[in-house]
Protein backbone atom coordinates (compact mmCIF):
# COMPACT_ATOMS: atom_id res chain seq x y z
CA UNK A 1 0.00 0.00 0.00
CA UNK A 2 1.31 2.95 -1.26
CA UNK A 3 0.55 5.76 1.93
CA UNK A 4 1.64 8.83 -0.35
CA UNK A 5 -0.98 7.40 -3.01
CA UNK A 6 -3.70 6.72 -0.15
CA UNK A 7 -3.08 10.35 1.31
CA UNK A 8 -3.57 12.11 -2.36
CA UNK A 9 -6.73 10.08 -2.74
CA UNK A 10 -7.96 11.43 0.69
CA UNK A 11 -6.76 14.78 -0.69
CA UNK A 12 -8.72 14.55 -3.41
CA UNK A 13 -11.54 13.44 -2.29
CA UNK A 14 -11.70 16.46 0.12
CA UNK A 15 -11.29 19.10 -2.43
CA UNK A 16 -14.13 17.51 -4.37
CA UNK A 17 -16.46 17.70 -1.05
CA UNK A 18 -15.61 21.47 -0.71
CA UNK A 19 -16.43 21.87 -4.52
CA UNK A 20 -19.40 20.08 -4.32
CA UNK A 21 -20.26 22.14 -1.22
CA UNK A 22 -20.06 25.33 -3.17
CA UNK A 23 -21.59 24.49 -6.04
CA UNK A 24 -24.55 23.85 -3.70
CA UNK A 25 -24.04 27.10 -1.97
CA UNK A 26 -23.69 28.71 -5.00
CA UNK A 27 -26.60 27.28 -7.03
CA UNK A 28 -23.74 25.84 -9.20
CA UNK A 29 -24.12 22.70 -11.12
CA UNK A 30 -20.35 22.79 -12.42
CA UNK A 31 -19.01 23.28 -9.48
CA UNK A 32 -21.50 20.34 -7.99
CA UNK A 33 -20.59 18.04 -10.84
CA UNK A 34 -16.74 18.93 -10.74
CA UNK A 35 -16.86 18.27 -7.20
CA UNK A 36 -18.33 14.95 -7.71
CA UNK A 37 -15.67 14.17 -10.44
CA UNK A 38 -12.72 14.43 -7.98
CA UNK A 39 -14.83 12.27 -5.10
CA UNK A 40 -14.94 9.80 -7.51
CA UNK A 41 -11.88 10.25 -9.20
CA UNK A 42 -10.72 9.71 -5.01
CA UNK A 43 -12.92 6.11 -5.01
CA UNK A 44 -11.08 4.83 -7.99
CA UNK A 45 -7.29 5.53 -6.22
CA UNK A 46 -8.40 4.01 -3.49
CA UNK A 47 -9.66 0.84 -5.28
CA UNK A 48 -6.12 0.86 -7.33
CA UNK A 49 -3.98 0.74 -4.25
CA UNK A 50 -6.95 -2.26 -3.41
CA UNK A 51 -5.70 -4.38 -6.23
CA UNK A 52 -2.27 -3.55 -5.72
CA UNK A 53 -2.04 -4.64 -1.84
CA UNK A 54 -4.11 -7.78 -2.96
CA UNK A 55 -1.98 -8.26 -5.93
CA UNK A 56 1.20 -8.13 -3.72
CA UNK A 57 -0.48 -10.76 -0.87
CA UNK A 58 -1.45 -13.10 -4.13
CA UNK A 59 2.24 -13.05 -5.55
CA UNK A 60 3.82 -13.60 -1.58
CA UNK A 61 1.45 -16.51 -1.34
CA UNK A 62 2.27 -18.11 -4.97
CA UNK A 63 5.78 -17.70 -3.91
CA UNK A 64 5.68 -19.12 -0.79
CA UNK A 65 3.54 -21.95 -2.01
CA UNK A 66 6.38 -22.33 -4.89
CA UNK A 67 8.94 -22.69 -2.08
CA UNK A 68 7.38 -25.21 -0.47
CA UNK A 69 6.71 -27.21 -3.72
CA UNK A 70 10.62 -27.02 -4.42
CA UNK A 71 11.47 -28.25 -0.84
CA UNK A 72 8.74 -30.81 -1.32
CA UNK A 73 10.67 -31.81 -4.45
CA UNK A 74 13.97 -31.56 -3.51
CA UNK A 75 13.26 -34.07 -0.38
CA UNK A 76 11.68 -36.26 -2.48
CA UNK A 77 14.70 -36.44 -4.74
CA UNK A 78 16.95 -37.16 -1.85
CA UNK A 79 14.52 -39.61 -0.83
CA UNK A 80 14.38 -41.83 -4.35
CA UNK A 81 18.75 -41.23 -4.24
CA UNK A 82 18.90 -43.07 -1.07
CA UNK A 83 16.55 -45.70 -1.97
CA UNK A 84 18.51 -46.70 -5.17
CA UNK A 85 22.07 -46.04 -3.43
Amino acid sequence: MSLQERAKAAAKNIEGKIEEAVGNITNDSSKQAEGQAKQVEAEVRNASEDVKDRAKDVAETVKEKAKNVAESVKNKAKDVKNAID
